[in-house]
């Protein structure tokens, strides 16, 4: 693709193989960008790859742990190797480890750590290091949640994690501004994907209790992503957009 607002621009965007990772990566390859696609399976990053090309995108697929410090820098450099630069790093990777608090194990506990904390820092360090060195500004985006402001049963470290994420969008302003880096967060609540699809009820629940009357898509969360990253938000930094059809607003539980 040629023509778009995000012509000439280079993303990486994490567990990108399905779900939300994907649309956005689909949306942004339709507008013109170049984006380095990861998942942490090997068979979801080429087949979200291989859909991209076949709509006519720009897609290179790089699967590995987004958890791991020396992938994280790899992923940079294969951008960069591939496509000259990078604008814009989309922390996407993360994982839901459901469990009661009292019962709640160390090592679930240090997974969701890492992944949803340790590789979004670790990503947002490194493309910011890239995007210094060039001198062009860029774009940064964190994968908030619901559930980093409202509480939700069996989900302490998850919650605990999202909420984190918001603050480093927070704590960035004052990094990176001074590069013309922005940092922003995105809060999903409930959205229609791959995982969800496996809940017969995940629909219907949610239809009723989301005040909008119905969960999202990925498109939807991906519309608002690509506002975050585009040219139209240089001004805007150290935000969070939640995203859930208003369901923050009267958090009725979905238990």
């Amino acid at each position: 693709m040629s023509n778009g607002q995000f012509h000439q621009k280079v993303a990486i965007i994490t567990g990108a193989g399905q779900g939300i990772g994907l649309e956005i990566a689909r949306q942004l390859a339709r507008q013109g960008a170049s984006v380095l696609l990861n998942d942490l399976e090997e068979s979801l990053a080429s087949e979200a790859a291989q859909l991209i090309h076949e709509e006519k995108g720009v897609c290179v697929p790089l699967a590995g742990d987004a958890s791991d410090v020396g992938f994280i820098q790899s992923m940079v450099d294969k951008a960069v190797q591939q496509f000259g630069k990078l604008d814009i790093a989309i922390a996407n990777a993360g994982i839901t480890l459901f469990g009661d608090f009292l019962e709640y194990e160390s090592d679930d506990f240090n997974k969701v750590m890492k992944v949803n904390l340790g590789g979004s820092f670790f990503l947002a360090q490194a493309a910011s290091r890239q995007m210094i060195q060039q001198g062009t500004g860029g774009r940064l985006l964190l994968m908030s949640s619901v559930t980093g402001h409202q509480a939700h049963k069996n989900l302490a470290a998850y919650g605990m994690s999202k909420a984190a994420l918001e603050m480093l969008a927070r704590t960035l302003v004052v990094e990176l501004s001074q590069y013309r880096i922005t940092v922003n967060a995105i809060a999903p609540g409930a959205t229609i994907t791959e995982r969800t699809a496996h809940d017969p009820d995940y629909d219907k629940t949610w239809s009723r209790i989301t005040p909008i009357g119905k969960p999202a898509s990925t498109k939807d969360i991906a519309n608002a992503a690509l506002f975050l990253v585009s040219p139209q938000s240089g001004h805007i930094t150290g935000q969070s957009l939640v995203i859930d059809g208003g369901w923050t607003s009267v958090s009725p539980s979905p238990y």
